[in-house]
């Protein structure tokens, strides 16, 4: 009996050292919940999923038009919030979240060529063509900008800080003069041919693009993306030459939540 009673010490104290050696506390754990706790990796882009997060944060974007407005340059600078609001849909290289969006830029700039005379076929009333200077307007355009429907899907990835998206979405743009520029508006005779040149201060913006969110750490990420932008009034004016392509490069900050 005493042989066996020391046997049954001795085991009992070896485990309890096994246990002290494996966590440090004296506690004994199984080894499942052990490498639950020391083996859980920091994955924001898995959190930011599964909690369906929130997303706010600054951005700034600069780019130019293409085609017949490369010669338009752009600046813009405002503030996104969007929210993650379904779960993970299955499809395969497709397979992703929807989210949706918003956002608003106080800060509006495009710089045109400056204003200057443009050569243009004119008609006397007697039905003569001849070759005449008309005043074109240009310099810098400023505003603000509200884009209300942002669509974007995240793509499912495997990464632990990138999490790729792509987007549409359209916004309204306000100018403090007609936008984009046009030949002058002329209704005196006396000053030259007849001439509605007008536009419109009210434009659209219909976009879409393709971007990335690099994680810092948990809830904060740098994001980058690239937007095609086309403004156009709809008629809305009298004349809608509009900026039928633009590439803008976005840049920004995001907290989550």
């Amino acid at each position: 009996m005493l042989f066996l009673l020391a046997g049954a010490v001795t085991a009992a104290a070896q485990a309890g050292g096994g246990a002290a050696s494996a966590n440090g506390t004296g506690r004994q754990l199984t080894p499942k919940f052990y490498d639950v706790l020391h083996d859980i990796p920091d994955d924001p882009v898995a959190d930011v999923r599964t909690n369906r997060s929130w997303e706010y944060g600054p951005f700034l974007s600069w780019g130019s038009g293409v085609g017949d407005r490369s010669n338009y340059k752009f600046f813009w600078g405002g503030f996104e919030v969007a929210k993650v609001l379904t779960p993970v849909v299955h499809a395969g290289i497709f397979s992703g979240q929807f989210e949706f969006g918003g956002n608003i830029m106080p800060l509006w700039q495009a710089y045109t060529p400056a204003p200057h005379e443009q050569a243009y076929t004119c008609e006397t009333p007697t039905g003569q063509f001849y070759t005449c200077l008309l005043p074109f307007g240009g310099g810098t355009f400023r505003g603000v900008s509200l884009t209300p429907v942002i669509f974007r899907w995240n793509f499912l990835t495997r990464s632990r800080h990138i999490q790729p998206w792509f987007q549409a979405a359209g916004g309204l743009i306000y100018t403090t003069h007609e936008y984009p520029p046009n030949v002058m508006s002329n209704n005196n005779p006396n000053n030259g041919p007849i001439i509605d040149g007008s536009t419109c201060v009210w434009n659209f913006s219909p976009q879409g693009g393709i971007g990335v969110h690099y994680f810092l750490k948990s809830k904060r990420s740098i994001d980058l993306g690239v937007n095609a932008v086309h403004i156009s009034s709809a008629s809305l004016g009298d004349h809608n030459p509009g900026v039928n392509a633009s590439i803008q490069v976005q840049a920004g900050y995001t907290f989550w939540k």
